[in-house]
């Protein structure tokens, strides 16, 4: 059989042309095997009739076997050439001819060194995708952040506004003043926390000992 791969052959075809002839093949060897059987059974058949024959049986099947090996030795030599014949002739693409799936490989022809650049810019630009996608991705979470810290700076103006008119309402419009004021009324809360918390420890104690 032959060795060649005939890649080109496969892609048409889908099959490789050799699997073909070796199906071919095979199928002719089983129909040999069977048209041997059949002579021998005919054979014995026709000794049937002849009961003073003193061939047996297992001579037949030997001579059989004999002249199947002969037939099979000419038939591999028959094959050979059949097989030559049709993988250059029938089952063959010639070189000049392209598949339609193939002829855009004619209209754009590449070099080995031009098809490998072309592989090199691609892996390139696939590098540079990856970086801006990395990138873009570096912009959006920074972008959240300052959407976060805007958030808390609008807070905090809010919280300014609410203290300017906290000032106002008390006749303050100097922010110092009003800061202030905002200072001596927290010192006035936490002097106030402490009192309570110093009454409900006292009340606490005074609950354990009844």
């Amino acid at each position: 059989m032959s060795v060649n791969p005939m890649a080109y052959e496969t892609q048409f075809f889908g099959f490789t042309p050799q699997t073909c002839m070796l199906r071919v093949y095979i199928a002719f060897q089983d129909y040999l095997f069977e048209v041997m059987l059949v002579v021998e059974s005919v054979i014995l058949k026709k000794l049937d009739g002849f009961p003073n024959c003193k061939i047996s049986p297992l001579q037949i099947r030997k001579s059989t076997e004999k002249f199947l090996l002969f037939m099979k030795e000419h038939f591999d030599k028959l094959f050979s050439k059949m097989e030559e014949v049709l993988l250059q002739l029938v089952l063959s693409i010639p070189s000049n001819v392209l598949l339609p799936e193939d002829k855009v490989h004619e209209q754009y022809p590449y070099s080995k060194e031009e098809f490998q650049a072309l592989q090199d810019e691609i892996h390139q630009l696939q590098q540079q995708y990856r970086a801006e996608a990395s990138a873009g991705q570096a912009l959006q979470a920074e972008l959240e952040e300052q959407k976060a810290v805007q958030a808390e700076l609008e807070k905090i103006l809010q919280w300014f506004d609410g203290l300017e008119n906290i000032s106002r309402e008390h006749g303050t419009s100097n922010f110092k003043e009003s800061f202030a004021f905002l200072t001596h009324n927290c010192k006035k809360l936490q002097n106030v926390l402490k009192d309570v918390e110093e009454k409900s420890k006292r009340i606490k104690k005074h609950d354990q000992l009844l």
